[in-house]
């Protein structure tokens, strides 16, 4: 029975129309979330997703109120429809700004379709594929002055003796020098100590991952630095080199002597294509809230899977965010593993009712309708928009030379 003839049946015969977009921003410190709100002619019947892009938030919330304009009107369950009518008519190449924009609506137009039809979203996405959800965090628990800035072996072994004590089994560090087209000795000696020192600290039993953050000028540069953390195992290293030059990348995958993994500054089915066609990596990470949003993000990981490539979606955003991951990872068949940063501030948890539920390093299956979130409006008002820290004014080396964040 359709949902109008279920309406009908509840006296309601009115067809389900977007009324309007809002966004609210929500300053988690390190970084702006943004929240995207999609309201409907239906009585108590919205979604919520998010679009949150570091250092782009004015950017990304007038793109929101631009691409509004598009989809007053239309029946948010039609969202095949309603990314066509974004895409095709803004004319331009929308980029990484306005792909995080469509992304966040498009989460919200999810929800509203499980909603309406009281079903978790990963049902719609193709239902349950696995039992729970493996998960990664990263030091300090997601706050950002231990994810970035953790170069010293006590602090890294500290910080990841708490990741563990805290119940994961998997964590990311970054800790790859700001870099020029060579490495140094002493700059691969140490990266190769500073891995040393991780894995003596968690032992085999945890999976660790390494983030270049695309810091290496080079291919020899790159190469460099993952023959010094080779021999600790790593789950894998990512984003070895820039995005954007598939030819370096799949020169690094075939000489690495582990895992590379890279595509979370991506945009779209069409950018990934090159890279998993040329396999080019031996995992993929599409940012659900960058690349275009959960049907996107399906359409690669299908093409992943045909080329024998895991799925290990980026997520170092906002609450919303994780919780797409989530229906995502429940209803995708060569997803791997998770990223999350649930730890990113305290107030965390108050800002949103989740249906998020961990236990050690695994996330349960949500079962309720939507995506089953809810948004404190008044709690998130508390943390109004702030210019965002400027983090990658420190990527310059010692001659003044200023290099990849």
């Amino acid at each position: 029975m359709n949902l109008e003839a279920n309406n009908a049946m509840r006296g309601n015969d009115t067809p389900i129309r977007i009324t309007d977009i809002q966004t609210l921003v929500v300053n988690a410190e390190m970084r702006n979330w943004i929240f995207v709100k999609v309201l409907t002619n239906q009585p108590g019947l919205y979604g919520w997703g998010e679009a949150s892009l570091n250092w782009k938030t004015r950017a990304v919330t007038g793109t929101i109120e631009d691409l509004k304009t598009l989809l007053i009107g239309r029946d948010p369950r039609d969202i095949e429809q309603c990314l066509r009518a974004m895409n095709k008519f803004s004319y331009y190449r929308l980029g990484i700004i306005g792909a995080t924009a469509i992304s966040g609506i498009e989460h919200a137009l999810w929800d509203i379709f499980g909603k309406s039809l009281d079903v978790p979203v990963w049902r719609l996405l193709g239902g349950q594929v696995r039992d729970k959800i493996r998960l990664y965090t990263h030091l300090g628990l997601g706050k950002m002055t231990a994810v970035y800035d953790t170069f010293d072996h006590g602090a890294l072994r500290d910080q990841a003796l708490s990741v563990v004590e805290a119940g994961y089994d998997a964590l990311k560090v970054v800790f790859i020098p700001y870099g020029n087209h060579l490495s140094s000795i002493p700059d691969r000696k140490h990266v190769g100590r500073l891995m040393e020192t991780l894995r003596t600290a968690v032992g085999d039993s945890v999976d660790i991952m390494i983030d270049f953050h695309g810091r290496p000028a080079s291919i020899a540069a790159a190469l460099g630095y993952i023959e010094a953390l080779a021999p600790y195992g790593p789950m894998f290293c990512e984003e070895p080199v820039q995005p954007g030059d598939t030819a370096a990348l799949i020169e690094v995958a075939r000489r690495a002597p582990c895992p590379i993994a890279s595509g979370e500054r991506l945009v779209g089915l069409k950018e990934f294509i090159p890279v998993l066609s040329g396999k080019a990596v031996h995992i993929i990470q599409p940012d659900l809230n960058h690349t275009g949003g959960l049907l996107e993000g399906k359409r690669i990981a299908a093409l992943a899977d045909a080329e024998l490539i895991g799925v290990a979606p980026h997520n170092p955003n906002g609450p919303l965010a994780g919780v797409a991951a989530l229906h995502f990872a429940v209803s995708t068949p060569n997803f791997v593993i998770q990223e999350e940063m649930t730890g990113a501030v305290p107030w965390y948890a108050e800002v949103v009712d989740s249906p998020v539920k961990r236990t050690g390093s695994y996330w349960e299956v949500p079962q309720r309708a939507g995506l089953g979130v809810e948004i404190n409006e008044a709690a998130a008002a508390k943390h109004p928009f702030k210019p965002e820290v400027q983090h990658a004014m420190s990527a310059m080396l010692s001659d003044g030379t200023i290099v990849d964040w």
